[in-house]
């Protein structure tokens, strides 16, 4: 057992034109320290390649999930999957990301570009062995796995992108792993990766891509925990149990709300400061307290904390927004999306009487339902979390 995880992003861009994509990315976990990735890419565009990408997706990383064979994955898909009467092929091309135990990674290809490989910040020439299954031609990699290491998966809408206008043959592969090289060093999230890897496509095809393209981006890295304190406790005399649990554990603590923020002075022994710096923000300014890493106002700066994180999971439309201010929210987003990979969550039922007032839109319900939801959000990030009530 180690103390790697894998962080996993991807974004796609549809063919003009088209609603749907024709490129799908499932991701099935296997316990905790493995991960089953699948990135497929449907013949054609629209809806016809759309159903066979995600079908292909679906159940070669359910079968592999399961452990089953690869040959009998590619047969099943093979037999299960109508073949195209004009191009007399069956399924669509296919790229297999297996992280097992969190110590090494199966890389299976087929016909899909091939994954690039970061290790220290640049390509790694990583070993390829070639394999004959139903007439198809496979390559398999089997990686040892290091902190840092990047794999960026593509559809091949990605090495198309900019033929007949920025390039004459396209975005060549060397030039795509330049241009990542420059990138992913940057400390970015995997989803932020594959978030401009995609726009970077999107702008060479003239913000009219004539395929889809998709970038899946996995970021081994050490885990990190992180603390957050939200709202005192129902109880008054479960205050000093409540901050002794939460400064007792490692990584950073944050704390949203000003009582909360006030308790946590108390019981430190420490004076509450406002925070000398103001950005410009709809979200309430932060503080400081000496021993806690972030203190923030509670329900304002979480609900949009909530609202970047619903984002980050879909267009990840607001990440410069985020990744670059300094108001509260966007600090917590930088310390939960970007660093943090165990997430504790101590969270106080106590009802504050300012949030009774009928004309306030804020309510004991909204706030539990904002860490739920949040936790929600974090989960499908693939971070590990516990909530624990007081």
């Amino acid at each position: 057992m180690n103390d790697l995880c894998a962080d996993i992003g991807f974004k796609s861009v549809n063919h003009y034109g088209e609603e749907l994509c024709g490129d799908h990315v499932d991701v099935v976990e296997q316990g905790e320290d493995s991960t089953v990735i699948v990135l497929a890419d449907g013949l054609g565009s629209g809806v016809k390649a759309s159903i066979l990408s995600t079908l292909t997706s679906k159940i070669i990383s359910t079968m592999m999930a399961e452990g089953i064979s690869l040959e009998e994955c590619v047969s099943t898909i093979a037999a299960t999957l109508p073949v195209c009467s004009l191009r007399g092929v069956a399924y669509s091309t296919f790229t297999i990301i297996h992280i097992k135990n969190n110590t090494y990674a199966e890389v299976i290809q087929y016909d899909n570009p091939l994954v690039i490989v970061l290790r220290n910040g640049v390509n790694f020439d990583y070993p390829k062995t070639e394999m004959n299954i139903d007439g198809k031609k496979i390559y398999k990699s089997v990686i040892r796995l290091q902190d840092e290491d990047t794999f960026i998966a593509m559809s091949d809408g990605c090495p198309h992108a900019g033929i007949g206008l920025a390039y004459n043959f396209g975005w060549k592969r060397e030039d795509i792993i330049s241009f990542m090289e420059t990138v992913a060093t940057s400390g970015f999230t995997a989803k932020t990766l594959s978030t401009i890897l995609i726009n970077e496509c999107f702008q060479l095809y003239g913000e009219k891509p004539g395929d889809d393209a998709t970038a899946c981006v996995v970021k081994i890295r050490k885990r990190e925990p992180m603390n957050i304190l939200f709202g005192p406790p129902s109880n008054r005399d479960d205050c000093d149990r409540m901050m002794s649990l939460f400064f007792s554990k490692e990584g950073k603590h944050i704390i949203c709300g000003g009582t909360t923020s006030s308790i946590a002075a108390k019981y430190l022994g420490k004076p509450l400061k406002a925070s000398l710096t103001f950005e410009k923000s709809d979200v309430p300014p932060t503080a400081e307290l000496e021993g806690v890493d972030l203190v923030t106002e509670g329900v304002i700066t979480v609900n949009k904390v909530l609202e970047y994180a619903k984002d980050y999971l879909g267009e990840n439309k607001f990440y410069e927004q985020w990744n670059f201010k300094r108001d509260g929210a966007s600090l917590i987003c930088r310390l939960l999306f970007e660093e943090a990979t165990d997430i504790n969550f101590y969270v106080g039922r106590a009802i504050n009487p300012a949030h009774q007032n009928p004309d306030l839109p804020i309510n004991f319900s909204i706030k539990m339902n904002l860490v739920e939801e949040l936790s929600k959000a974090l989960k499908q990030m693939g971070k590990r979390i516990k909530v624990s009530y007081f």
